[in-house]
């Protein structure tokens, strides 16, 4: 049937957490009572991206795009747009205050991005496989299975120069090749999307927008290195995305894409789902084995690697979601299509989760190369509230704070790692004035301490350390010593343990206290912390001349610290100033937030 608008609806996770779904029905009960519903296709697509704005709807052919859309506008959108051909205007990305954009070239947004492994989200209902077939989906798997070698699969993705998007960046057509020249009666492809960063969600939006880019990928893995059986380790957390990965396995049997004899070829191959438990060292390949395997998740040795010796000790390869979803594009267009995109030694792009303090966060994708500047003042619309920029910490738990100095450096593997930081998967927190350094370390080192799984000394003993000496200097006990043990135990931990997540725990902790050692210094020597995040540190104190008596300060007050002065010492006042018994006080900022006369004041 052909129709004369189509609808396309954002119904990933952020989205449906705020109400798409009923938009979505809204959307087609209007269709149908204002007698257009054979005039007008609706469709749930996958992520658009810009997560500030949403939840976001499109109007084709207009390309208009809809932002902040609640379930009431859909009435107006089926009125207006589809019956009358006339733009709902109050709907429309407003950039300025003087022009409307409609158009999604025409938002800053998505003006520096490019599209390579998000290329379907947004675009095509993630639950039809007709939808991804008619999108260059599965093309270039005729040639895999038909018309290429394993060496020519491999040789074309070592031309494409994809580098693992999982956060070490190793050659993907290396591990390829080495799991290929391995002996053993079987082998395996495993689908890594247990992604467990604080603020990173690159990889659930790519499965629940396009899961199927992500199957044809490990098909290809497959076929390149001899594999029958391949496996996706998705965190239970993802419902969305395991319900819409399970629809298109299923739809790929179907059509004789999984299963035996693939297409009529001599290729067998199928996919089965592992749900994980959501623990962070099960990102590192190794301990995700285990888990696989149905033991816990800790990591293991290496050498052998798993290339040799994996899955139950067969030849196993372990590429991330993301390094997957771009292999369907390399054998559709070519290896050397992809190569042209990007810097000469990180091709093609990188999908980043945009977060913190930006204006507009959300999904992008950009060339390898692109400039810390144009990701957060250009795309990500710049600082909130006219705040100062401060930093970027990327690769999460395992990356470093880029400051001001790296705005203009190109974002890629090797630059990152040179500037004390790392790509990681993908997750970018950007950070404004009001951040505090000796915080955020503590954070991440929180975060870290929770997911050690305790195997090694180094890593167990080492990040507990560093968050007792971190905890001690946000309270104002530190000393100077303390930063140099800091540095000595994160030196230590780098090089002596068992996996990644131990030989990267200290990285926001080292690029702290080496990019802004003064803020430490100011815990330490000034017992003060200028961000007012360390509430040990914080003072509230009530100016006098500016208290009119009127206690809602104290009424907010959980404990009980506020009381009036001694009226007779104000007799000018109608009312009795307050004050604050600073012994008692909790430093929950309560008064501060209560007081509408700016009495309260914060030290």
């Amino acid at each position: 049937m052909a129709y004369n608008h189509y609808i396309l609806v954002c119904s990933g996770t952020a989205c449906e957490a705020s109400k798409s779904t009923e938009i979505f029905a809204q959307l087609s009960v209007e269709a149908e009572k204002q007698g257009v519903k054979d005039q007008v296709q609706i469709v749930k697509t996958g992520c658009f991206g810009f997560c500030e704005r949403g939840p976001i709807v499109k109007v084709l052919p207009e390309d208009s795009f809809y932002v902040d859309v609640k379930p009431e506008d859909a009435k107006e959108i089926i009125a207006e747009q589809i019956i009358k051909g006339r733009e709902v205007k109050r709907l429309l990305f407003d950039s300025t205050a003087e022009k409307k954009m409609n158009v999604v070239e025409d938002i800053p947004f998505y003006q520096k991005q490019f599209r390579v492994v998000l290329r379907n989200c947004g675009v095509i209902d993630p639950e039809s496989i007709d939808e991804y077939i008619a999108r260059e989906g599965y093309s270039g798997l005729e040639k895999v299975l038909f018309d290429w070698t394993q060496e020519q699969i491999i040789e074309e993705v070592k031309t494409s120069g994809l580098r693992g998007r999982g956060g070490a960046g190793f050659p993907t057509w290396l591990k390829w090749d080495l799991a290929r020249k391995a002996s053993g009666e079987k082998k395996y492809v495993i689908c890594n999307a247990d992604e467990g960063d604080p603020g990173a969600y690159m990889d659930r939006s790519t499965i629940e927008g396009d899961p199927h880019s992500v199957i044809e990928g490990m098909i290809t893995a497959g076929r390149a290195i001899g594999a029958n059986q391949g496996f996706v380790y998705i965190r239970a957390e993802y419902p969305l995305a395991i319900e819409r990965l399970k629809i298109a396995l299923k739809q790929a049997r179907e059509y004789g894409l999984l299963g035996k004899s693939i297409l009529g070829s001599n290729f067998d191959f199928d996919i089965e789902i592992r749900l994980g438990a959501g623990a962070f060292v099960c990102g590192e390949e190794t301990a995700l084995i285990k888990s696989v395997e149905g033991n816990r998740g800790m990591p293991v040795p290496k050498p052998p690697f798993p290339a040799n010796k994996g899955l139950w000790q067969l030849p196993t390869i372990i590429n991330n979601v993301e390094t997957l979803a771009n292999i369907p594009v390399i054998t559709a267009r070519g290896g050397a299509w992809l190569a042209k995109i990007g810097t000469e030694k990180s091709k093609g792009t990188k999908v980043f989760a945009l977060t913190g303090k930006v204006k507009s966060s959300g999904l992008i994708e950009v060339p390898m190369g692109t400039t810390l500047r144009e990701i957060v003042f250009e795309i990500g619309g710049g600082i909130k509230n006219g705040k100062k920029f401060k930093g970027v910490q990327t690769g999460g738990p395992s990356g470093g704070i880029l400051t001001e100095e790296s705005l203009d450096l190109p974002i890629d593997f090797d630059t990152l790692t040179a500037n004390g930081s790392m790509m990681g998967s993908g997750g970018m927190i950007v950070m404004d004035e009001d951040d505090c350094v000796v915080d955020v370390s503590r954070f991440y080192m929180e975060f870290c301490v929770d997911e050690s799984c305790g195997k090694c000394s180094p890593c167990r003993i080492g990040t507990t350390q560093i968050l007792k000496l971190l905890e001690k200097i946000a309270e104002g006990k530190g000393a100077d010593e303390d930063l140099v043990k800091l540095e000595e135990i994160g030196i230590a931990m780098t090089r002596a343990s068992l996996c990644m997540l131990g030989c990267t725990a200290a990285n926001p902790v080292m690029s702290t206290v080496l990019k802004f050692r003064q803020e430490y210094i100011e815990h330490i020597h000034d017992k003060k912390c200028r961000s007012g995040k360390c509430k040990k540190l914080l003072s509230f104190t009530i100016d006098t001349p500016k208290c009119i008596g009127c206690g809602v300060c104290a009424k907010k007050c959980p404990s009980n610290c506020i009381t009036p002065e001694d009226a007779a010492k104000y007799p000018d006042k109608k009312k009795p100033p307050y004050k604050i018994n600073h012994d008692e006080c909790v430093k929950c900022g309560e008064c501060l937030a209560a007081c509408k006369f700016k009495a309260v004041i914060k030290a």
